[in-house]
């Protein structure tokens, strides 16, 4: 069974809260509600909605605030939300646009109008997520239809690169430190697959650390050789200039260091999807 996705509804009017929260539920959605805008925030950093609708005008702090404190949080702050007010000015509308709020429903509205601007926003959010924010490089099921291609070929030969040391990086120097690795790094893999590869070689996003270029048999090893000697030299870059060089500067879990593994077809076949996979994501090293 699919799993239900979430809405949370923030909205000081007890009434319209409760009539939203009953309609949404039979409609097959797990409801969370708030009537005050610090409840809002509290909720969805404990329980990440699938998507929120927001009343401007609140007890505590106004729907902008509200809103601009769930951009400010790494977990929410891609969070569709769809605005729900009485205000009707141009100016209120920009205003929400600027924040980056995703559709505005005056009130008073259809609920089936609403309902559909709810399914159109996460069907728009689900579409998203085939591309990964921080990299821009496909992950999910872009990722799996160009593996599926390989269950069909032989000259292929699948590079899959795992970025170790990331978690220790990442709660030394925070996660804006660690999004710019995974940026850079993907960045140049993109370039020396443009530079060297074919037009149909592919770089993908498996998971949070780990990279994959499909590529032909021909080419792979030239690739997999410049790949290693561009980012084994950038490593060092990526940290303070106080903590270059050296493992006597490394956090615990060690220094960022890129770690290498190819699959083909030499291995042997692969039966299934989940078995290519799982031979590409289970990468070890040193």
């Amino acid at each position: 069974m699919a799993e239900k996705q979430s809405i949370l509804i923030v909205e000081d009017d007890l009434d319209l809260a409760e009539m939203l929260n009953a309609y949404f539920r039979v409609q097959g959605y797990e409801v969370y509600t708030a009537a005050w805008g610090e409840d809002a925030i509290r909720i969805s950093q404990r329980s990440t909605p699938d998507i929120a609708l927001l009343d401007i005008r609140l007890p505590d702090i106004d729907g902008y605030e509200v809103c601009r404190q769930l951009r400010s949080q790494r977990r929410t702050e891609s969070l569709p939300i769809i605005f729900l007010t009485e205000r009707r000015d141009r100016i209120d509308k920009l205003q929400g646009l600027e924040l980056g709020v995703v559709d505005y429903i005056t009130k008073p509205f259809d609920i089936q109008e609403l309902r559909l601007r709810v399914r159109n926003a996460l069907r728009r959010a689900n579409q998203k997520t085939l591309i990964n924010p921080v990299t821009n490089l496909p992950e999910g099921k872009l990722l799996d239809e160009q593996l599926e291609k390989l269950l069909k070929s032989n000259d292929w030969v699948a590079l899959a690169l795992l970025v170790r040391g990331l978690d220790a990086f990442r709660d030394t120097y925070g996660f804006v430190a660690a999004d710019d690795v995974l940026r850079a790094v993907s960045l140049m893999i993109s370039n020396i697959v443009r530079e060297t590869g074919g037009e149909d070689d592919f770089v993908g996003h498996p998971s949070p650390n780990q990279f994959v270029v499909v590529t032909s048999a021909s080419r792979a090893h030239q690739i997999a050789e410049r790949i290693h000697n561009r980012l084994t030299q950038s490593m060092d870059y990526f940290y303070p200039l106080k903590d270059r060089h050296g493992e006597r500067n490394a956090p615990r879990g060690g220094r960022l260091a890129l770690v290498t593994k190819t699959v083909s077809p030499a291995e042997g076949r692969f039966p299934d999807m989940s078995t290519l996979k799982a031979a590409i994501q289970t990468i070890t090293g040193p």
